[in-house]
């Protein structure tokens, strides 16, 4: 049921028209509507149970939610947290507690579409009343709930995942469409045929409220033309299509796994696939800077000194991105995207440096040792400042064999272990030769120390 607010206009857009009105016209969402899988169970009210649908746009939340409330013969109050507060939730409270203590009692159905643009306070006013029965929540988010939600109203709904719909999912909607005389287009006899069908699916990229309407402009266009028998053609359907973008949100869920997505194919030295991932955040609409940020990070992270041009070349690609901009200057970056994928790998500076700022926290501030502190001043050298340092360039092979570095009452640590690949196996093998060096210059220091 729906309230008074939800009543139709006279006019409504295609996509509302074709709105499923029974769960056998749900398409995609197969993960979850198998016969005994838990939304196809929430759907039958098998049992009624608070959810938050967390999905892209026209993944079919909104309709989940109505189709719900249907199968349970429960009101339904529909919200959205875009224009809604404290106050709506009140109201939406107290026309539950009248419908459950009416002579028909019925439970309530309260659907909070874009959830996450509740606060924190404004999330925990519902609560209590989802606590005690009072309703039966459903929020709808395109946000990941585990960042965008309270733990609390997460401990009280179970989270449902819903996918972007296929090409054959949307196709499938279209025809509908096309064919239904009641709700649909199928009274304007229009034809179009199977590649602009798939043409117009694709633009939709999983979002079925999208292909409507781009299915609902096309049809409008046809309708000038006055032929009795509307087609869509070729040059209609490409008309449409002008200007869409695939999905992409430049702070949302999407952004980071496609970001995360392209950090992962360079470091796992595919630079195909980090091609694909940079070409769709430019496609997207992300800013080419953010991605230089980026890839300067991978350059450290993940290639490190194995490959320390991978540093320099990325810093490169970003100075000609600034100089060139767009589009010529993506080029640099993808040429960078191209190497740092294809370079020796290491992330033993990161690993290294994780683990040195561990023990800096859990050590605390010990004292730097007297000969390795700064004596600028007679006073400080009267301190007893550098006395007995050793001055590195004055040694052997300039390096000053047996010396330690770290605080005294610190053991010492090897945080960089040079991985055996690219440059840094000369490293490794330099260092091999430094700590043999320390280690038997220590032996002979104990030797000298034990005949004194």
């Amino acid at each position: 049921m729906m309230t008074a607010s939800d009543s139709a206009p006279a006019w409504r857009p295609l996509a509302d028209r074709m709105r499923p009105q029974t769960a056998e016209e749900l398409v995609g969402q197969s993960h979850l509507l198998g016969a005994d899988k838990p939304l196809a169970r929430l759907l039958r009210a098998d049992p009624l149970h608070s959810a938050i649908l967390w999905g892209p746009p026209g993944s079919g939340k909104t309709t989940v939610a109505r189709l719900v409330a249907h199968t349970a013969e429960a009101q339904f109050i529909g919200l959205s947290a875009v224009m809604a507060g404290v106050k709506d939730i009140r109201s939406a409270v107290e026309q539950a507690r009248a419908e459950s203590s009416g002579l028909l009692p019925r439970a309530t159905v309260l659907f909070l579409d874009e959830v996450h643009r509740f606060n924190k306070a404004q999330q925990d006013a519902f609560l209590p009343f989802v606590e005690d029965g009072t309703l039966t929540f459903i929020g709808a988010t395109t946000e990941n709930p585990s960042f965008a939600l309270n733990n609390a109203l997460l401990s009280r709904a179970r989270t449902y995942v819903l996918k972007p719909l296929g090409s054959d999912d949307l196709i499938l909607l279209l025809k509908r469409a096309l064919e239904d005389t009641e709700r649909g287009l199928g009274a304007q006899d229009l034809c179009i045929d199977e590649r602009n069908l798939r043409l117009l699916a694709a633009a939709a990229d999983g979002d079925a409220r999208r292909a409507l309407n781009l299915l609902e402009l096309a049809a409008s266009l046809t309708a000038t033309e006055g032929d009795k028998t509307a087609e869509i053609t070729d040059a209609i359907v490409a008309d449409v299509m002008v200007g869409g973008l695939r999905r992409f949100d430049r702070q949302g869920d999407i952004f980071y796994d496609q970001i995360s997505a392209l950090h992962k194919a360079v470091r796992g030295s595919d630079p195909d696939a980090a091609l694909y991932w940079f070409a769709r955040m430019l496609d997207g609409g992300c800013d080419p800077e953010y991605v230089a940020r980026r890839v300067l990070r991978m350059a450290s992270e993940d290639i490190g000194n194995a490959d320390p041009r991978a540093l320099s070349i990325a810093l490169d690609a970003w100075a000609v991105y600034e100089r060139l901009g767009s589009p010529e200057g993506e080029l640099a970056l993808a040429q960078a995207v191209v190497y740092l994928a294809c370079a020796a790998k290491s992330n033993a500076v990161y690993r290294a440096l994780q683990s040195a700022q561990a023990d800096a926290v859990e050590l605390g501030t010990l004292e730097v040792p007297l000969q390795l502190r700064n004596a600028p001043t007679r006073l400080m050298k009267s301190l007893g400042h550098g006395r007995d340092y050793r001055y590195a360039h004055n040694e052997s092979d300039a390096f000053a064999a047996g010396e330690t570095y770290f605080p005294e009452g610190m053991a010492e640590r090897l945080y960089y272990e040079p991985v055996n690949r690219g440059l840094e196996i000369k490293i490794a093998e330099k260092l091999a030769q430094l700590r043999q060096a320390n280690a038997q210059a220590r032996e002979q220091r104990r030797d000298d120390q034990d005949t004194a």
